[in-house]
């Protein structure tokens, strides 16, 4: 059990039944009354960020977060299969559960499988990929000021938007945290 006078970012706790991370929180001593604990958390299941007070002896839970990591088999159209490389154990997740996540990750790929208690609720893929850019238009030189960039499709269907030097075939480094283009390899 952890208080809430005993807070810090990025720890995880269950909160009214729901798995929380907390990102900010603020201890609060008022001239009158008594002191509190400002707190904003986000549910790591949802995605929702909200903002509570709490009394600094309140107590709650402390969830536990398994993160194991698993290679990224293939899709089938309905799930998406995942394989535990020691156990050998696979897992099929449905598109759902999935999201976006793998919009970066090609077959074969490791990945972070993050469950509260049985239940996947996140998917963490690495956090630099390098993909192979299968089309996009060619570059003209000269018409821009600064910083121009194109649209470019990766070999795992994303979009990316790379600088005007970035040919078809060329193979680039992918930040999967913003989808940003990082440098060409």
């Amino acid at each position: 059990m952890v208080s809430a006078g005993d807070f810090k970012n990025g720890i995880t706790l269950e909160i009214d039944g729901n798995v929380c991370q907390i990102v900010e929180f603020q201890h609060v001593k008022p001239g009158k009354g008594a002191a509190f604990v400002r707190t904003k958390y986000k549910n790591i299941i949802t995605g929702a960020v909200l903002e509570k007070s709490f009394r600094p002896t309140e107590k709650f839970p402390q969830a536990r977060i398994e993160r194991v990591d698993m290679q990224y088999l293939y899709n089938d159209g309905e799930l998406y299969y995942f394989m535990n490389t020691e156990t050998f154990d696979q897992v099929g997740l449905s598109a759902e559960n999935v999201g976006d996540s793998l919009k970066f990750v090609k077959e074969n790929e490791m990945v972070k499988i993050c469950s509260h208690n049985g239940n996947v609720f996140a998917i963490e893929p690495p956090l630099f990929v390098e993909l192979e850019v299968i089309e996009t238009e060619p570059g003209f030189a000269g018409n821009t000021a600064q910083g121009a960039t194109k649209p470019a499709t990766v070999e795992t269907g994303a979009q990316v938007q790379v600088p005007l030097f970035v040919n078809q075939g060329d193979k680039l480094k992918i930040d999967t945290r913003t989808g940003d283009y990082l440098s060409r390899v």
